[in-house]
């Protein structure tokens, strides 16, 4: 039987690109400990999520893949535990920025960079003014003993991203992520919604999931004012949750997943067997 455990870690986070390091330092430390083989921060862990308002001066804070303190911190863990750590980042890559995730392996090596596809633009996550589109692809790397796929927060609704990163020998789909409240609809609460989505692509490719988010509330001094809701989790290949949070906590959840399971249940429900690409023309017109 091969066995892969996994874990996501939840947090809040504060300004201080230092002590956020090592807040989840320690975190991945307890989920190595609990057996974990990839573990999951949150999105943009390297500080409070500053996408809230569009500020020229924050764009000091991107460095490319091989300055950049967080990846370079989480290379240090993962070659001393042994462990995978998919690592978000702000990449700047000359005149470019990016809103990235370094792929960091056992060996603490930088095995790729994936650069978040699917760019949102909205009040109070206004991503645009940013990051450029990724112009990396979707990407698939070599875990222990699985293929394992990476989307970055907002390329999480799209079931495009999900199905493309099975197609290139996805076995599990990570997520990190930063998303809470609406600052234009104090009434809009999208916490069932974005797990609904993401339960979806467990069940339409038979794959586990596994996401991490942030909690607490941030923005408070510019005005801007956002309470990230938490919810990480991890669900097997039929959508059911193996492991989560609710929307406040701090901690890490673990799970171990069958892949010798996970690959029969996905052969005999037979979705990748039934595909039509002869049909699927329409997907990648214009509308």
């Amino acid at each position: 039987m091969t066995q892969i455990t996994v874990a996501a870690l939840q947090l809040a986070f504060t300004s201080d690109i230092d002590v956020n390091i090592k807040a989840v330092s320690e975190l991945v430390r307890e989920a190595a400990g609990r057996g974990a083989q990839v573990v999951l921060p949150p999105e943009l862990f390297e500080g409070e999520y500053f996408c809230r308002v569009e500020d020229e001066g924050l764009f000091a804070n991107a460095k490319p893949v091989g300055e950049h303190k967080a990846v370079l911190a989480m290379q240090r863990l993962a070659s001393e535990l042994a462990i995978h750590i998919p690592t978000s980042f702000f990449e700047a890559d000359g005149p470019h920025h990016y809103n990235s995730l370094a792929m960091i392996g056992p060996d603490g090596a930088v095995e790729g960079v994936y650069r978040k596809s699917h760019i949102p633009d909205g009040p109070g996550y206004e991503e645009k003014f940013y990051f450029r589109p990724g112009n990396s692809g979707f990407k698939v790397w070599n875990g222990p003993g699985a293929r394992i796929g990476v989307g970055v927060c907002w390329d999480q609704w799209y079931p495009e991203t999900a199905r493309a990163m099975m197609l290139m020998g996805a076995e599990i789909l990570f997520y990190p992520t930063a998303i809470g409240s609406e600052p234009h609809d104090d009434s809009l609460d999208t916490a069932r919604l974005w797990r609904r989505a993401m339960v979806g692509h467990a069940v339409s490719n038979v794959v586990p999931i596994v996401a991490a988010n942030r909690v607490g509330t941030e923005g408070l001094k510019d005005g801007v004012g956002q309470t990230f809701y938490g919810t990480s989790f991890i669900t097997d290949e039929r959508g059911d949750i193996l492991a989560e949070l609710d929307r406040e906590e701090t901690g890490v959840i673990v799970a171990t997943l069958d892949l010798d399971r996970v690959k029969r249940h996905r052969a005999a429900f037979g979705f990748f067997r039934d595909r039509r690409p002869d049909l699927y023309g329409r997907l990648v017109q214009d509308i």
